[in-house]
């Protein structure tokens, strides 16, 4: 566990560098990552991809405007599989960035830089406010980067 709210904090993920162009994230494979047959669950990649994602296009629609990203498609695809003990980088950058939604490529590679997974999530720029209490966790967890 990590002290970043919701899933990625109990997944272990740590970011490692946010920014409205890019978001890294890292995790090391546990046993809480995999499924009943002793290897990472597929669920894990497309979980960590989203988030990822959605942090990047928080961050990005705060420099044009305001407001919340939510994930509308996820498409991720298993190159490689990885092993208890690998430790997991996530790299998000934009393919598109408009005003009603974003698209963004995410690459998830081992220690060695061999591509693990690879995928793109969409999501629509919504025109709402972001709860106090939630905007409080996200932006605690975030401003050490």
């Amino acid at each position: 566990m990590t002290d970043i709210p919701g899933l990625d904090g109990l997944l272990g993920v740590e970011h490692i560098e946010a920014g409205p162009d890019k978001v890294v994230a890292r995790f090391e494979i546990g046993p809480q990552h995999l499924q009943p047959f002793g290897i990472p669950h597929g669920g894990v990649y497309c979980a960590v991809h989203e988030s990822t994602a959605s942090v990047a296009g928080h961050i990005w629609l705060q420099t044009v405007g305001k407001g919340v990203v939510v994930g509308t498609n996820n498409s991720t695809d298993f190159i490689r599989q990885a092993a208890p003990g690998d430790v997991i980088t996530v790299t998000a950058t934009p393919i598109h960035r408009g005003r009603s939604q974003q698209i963004w490529h995410v690459d998830s590679t081992d220690q060695d830089g061999r591509l693990v997974a690879q995928g793109q999530v969409r999501l629509a720029n919504l025109d709402r406010d972001i709860p106090a209490e939630v905007l409080a966790q996200f932006t605690d967890a975030y401003k050490k980067l």
